[in-house]
Parts: C-alpha cells; structure tokens; sequence
C-alpha cells in the first residue's frame, strides 16, 4: 500500500473529509488544512489519540509497535524498524494501524 492509499484510510478512520492529495504532502481536508501524520508529529498524535492507538518502544531491539484496538473483534499489531528516526518510524505506525482500521470501515 503506498502512501497516499494509506494516508487516505487513516482519514477515512479519524472520520475526516478530504478534499484530495496534495501532491507528496499528504491530503488536503475540506476545512483547506493540509494534513499529512506520515510527517507531522501533531497530526499523529491526534490520529493516535481518537483511535486509541497504543505505542511502546523497544530500544534494544530498535522497534516501534502500536496496538489499534478498533472494533471488540478487529485488532491489529504494527512493527515498524527505527532506522536511526524513532519518529518517523512511530508516525508511520500509527499511520498503517489507523490504515488497517479505516480498511476495515470499508466492508
């Protein structure tokens, strides 16, 4: 799944509307806010927060996880490698969890 695909369900899961992409920047919402959690920390931590996303860290193993509790019958478990950027690994994470939540609105 790339980016915008993502970007796009994750939206779809906050339960925001969205305009369209906005080239490599993220999305842009009806509101003309662009909003892009892939890249800012805010956006991800709100995405984190409404989903009750939870994160935790292994700092030896260098992975970031997430758990989206989503629906009583839907949870997923997201692992992401740091590679040097422990919040840019986090921000994608909470991403691709709330990416598999939106996914799951569309059946």
């Amino acid at each position: 799944m790339n980016d915008k695909e993502l970007l796009e369900l994750a939206a779809r899961a906050f339960g925001i509307d969205v305009i369209g992409p906005m080239g490599n920047s993220g999305l842009v919402l009806f509101s003309g806010r662009r909003w892009n959690p892939l890249s800012d920390d805010g956006d991800a931590l709100r995405l984190a927060v409404k989903l009750n996303i939870d994160i935790s860290f292994d700092e030896e193993a260098g992975l970031v996880s997430v758990l989206s509790p989503g629906a009583s019958s839907f949870k997923s478990i997201i692992v992401e490698d740091i590679n040097n950027d422990w919040y840019e690994a986090t921000r994608r994470a909470i991403v691709r969890a709330a990416a598999e939540i939106g996914k799951a609105m569309q059946g």
